[in-house]
């Protein structure tokens, strides 16, 4: 299960690797290519288990696309911790499944047995990560001490699914084709618009005329860099399984009875901070709701260093506050 093609870690990790057992069948009975999961380990050898899960562009380089917050004496602190990662179903290369967050989940517990962990001490997931967060606690509740979830909430906002939905039919209509790297960038594009605010794009962009009708404007440009980035790294197959698998996304907050911590931002269109607040109230062990302003949307688990780490310091301080010697028992 390939995750992008980050660029070496910001702190050193290790791989790991697990079979995913032969009779393994996704909920909608179909199976995976891949046969095994792959994660990376960082920080020491003994100490709290975190899991990390991001966005569907994520994967188990968590110390990379999240390195402000995954590093030595970082928020997450790896002098502390020891953090693993992991890389989403369906692979790069495998054909179109419709994957749920619970599939994920389970597919994590089989990573997880492998390591001979029983038990995590915290899952923090921002984004389609925080889903997954959601679907493991409400799936193996014997299994984690507490979860923190960031821009993600219990259920798909019919909001979300339509900008999704768009996003799905170009990248197929690009696919079928024969122009599959044209629609993954231009797929990319329009994602941004939904990760961000018309707010940021109007600090950051002049509306400049281009010379001729039809050419980029400034905010074309930032657009058409980001998709030009990205097409690399994933396939439309494995795209449309990854948002499709969003908006299948269905927990019900009621069953998720570990300790819990929402981050939401108000600016949010994809996940509106009235669902954050519907699953803080319908929580039974809710520890925190965070709800702040930001200007960058749903990317702002990336952007709002200070509040987000502040808030995952808090949360994981019992963890931070271990002695070397206690971690090393």
């Amino acid at each position: 299960m390939a995750s992008p093609n980050w660029p070496i870690d910001e702190a050193p990790g290790r791989d790991v690797r697990a079979v995913i057992p032969e009779n393994f069948r996704l909920e909608s009975g179909e199976r995976l290519t891949d046969a095994g999961m792959v994660g990376r380990l960082h920080g020491p050898d003994h100490g709290p288990l975190i899991v990390v899960a991001g966005g569907i562009s994520g994967g188990r380089f968590a110390a990379r696309w999240w390195s402000w917050a995954v590093r030595h004496g970082g928020p997450i602190d790896l002098d502390r911790v020891r953090v693993l990662g992991f890389d989403l179903a369906p692979g790069r290369d495998d054909p179109g499944v419709t994957v749920t967050t619970t599939d994920q989940a389970r597919l994590l517990a089989i990573l997880l047995d492998s390591l001979g962990e029983p038990r995590i001490d915290a899952f923090v997931g921002a984004s389609y990560g925080g889903c997954v967060g959601l679907a493991f606690a409400a799936t193996f509740p014997g299994r984690i001490g507490q979860l923190a979830v960031i821009s993600a909430a219990h259920r798909a906002h019919p909001a979300a699914t339509a900008w999704r939905g768009v996003q799905r039919r170009l990248l197929a209509f690009a696919r079928d084709c024969g122009r599959e790297a044209e629609g993954v960038a231009l797929a990319r594009q329009l994602a941004m618009t939904t990760y961000r605010t018309a707010e940021e794009f109007d600090l950051r962009f002049a509306a400049t005329p281009p010379a001729e009708a039809g050419g980029p404007y400034p905010v074309c440009d930032y657009l058409i860099s980001r998709g030009a980035e990205y097409a690399g790294t994933t396939g439309a197959d494995r795209w449309i399984s990854l948002s499709d698998s969003l908006d299948r996304h269905r927990v019900e907050p009621e069953t998720v009875r570990c300790p819990l911590t929402v981050i939401s931002f108000t600016s949010d269109r994809l996940v509106p901070v009235a669902d954050s607040r519907e699953l803080a109230a319908r929580a039974p062990n809710l520890c925190r709701l965070i709800e702040a302003p930001s200007i960058f949307g749903h990317d702002a688990f990336l952007k709002e260093r200070e509040l987000v780490g502040r808030a995952l310091h808090d949360l994981l301080n019992p963890f931070n506050t271990l002695q070397p010697s206690e971690i090393a028992a």
